[in-house]
């Protein structure tokens, strides 16, 4: 997912990038991070944010070819690992027989973590910490609904769908 919201929201930003194809696919920040919201909000795996992206980019195209994006996208995300299960699965119970690979995985678990770890903070770091606008502060209730959220998620059994609607609704309020 950070590497869709660079391809599609941080990358077509850049001049070199303006300057040398100004037609580039590109996805309104806002729109990328609701999506990406109301994705992870839902159970499940990663397919919707793809199908949501591949729509998404395809916007300005009609329907037909936005319909298509969101097929391509979910595709494009779901063959690799569905290959990947086929194909290597009947494989992988005879190498985690081995010590040494065994033993890998604990690194590559690290590694996953890690990497998710990267991810939440490089799509945060666009959220605003010190802005004004219009002459409310716009940092504290941002930080409030990223700390109130945790907190939800963490303490309590509200499913994280309808912490989730009740982000949105407090977006459209506010």
């Amino acid at each position: 997912m950070p590497l869709m919201y660079e391809q599609y929201v941080a990358r077509p930003e850049m001049e070199r990038i303006q300057e040398k194809n100004p037609n580039v696919i590109r996805i309104d920040k806002n729109d990328f991070l609701t999506g990406f919201g109301i994705v992870r909000a839902i159970p499940g795996p990663v397919f919707s944010i793809a199908a949501f992206t591949g729509g998404s980019a395809l916007r300005g195209e009609g329907k037909k070819m936005q319909l298509l994006g969101c097929v391509i996208g979910a595709v494009a995300i779901f063959l690799p690992s569905a290959l990947l299960v086929l194909f290597f699965f009947p494989v992988w119970n005879n190498l985690k027989k081995y010590g040494g690979i065994y033993r890998s995985l604990k690194g590559i678990n690290a590694a996953v973590v890690g990497i998710m770890a990267a991810s939440t903070l490089y799509l945060a770091k666009d959220i605003s910490i010190i802005e004004i606008l219009d002459g409310r502060t716009i940092s504290f209730l941002n930080l409030g609904v990223i700390a109130c959220t945790f907190l939800l998620l963490t303490f309590t059994r509200i499913p994280a769908p309808v912490i989730a609607l009740a982000c949105l609704l407090l977006g459209w309020l506010f």
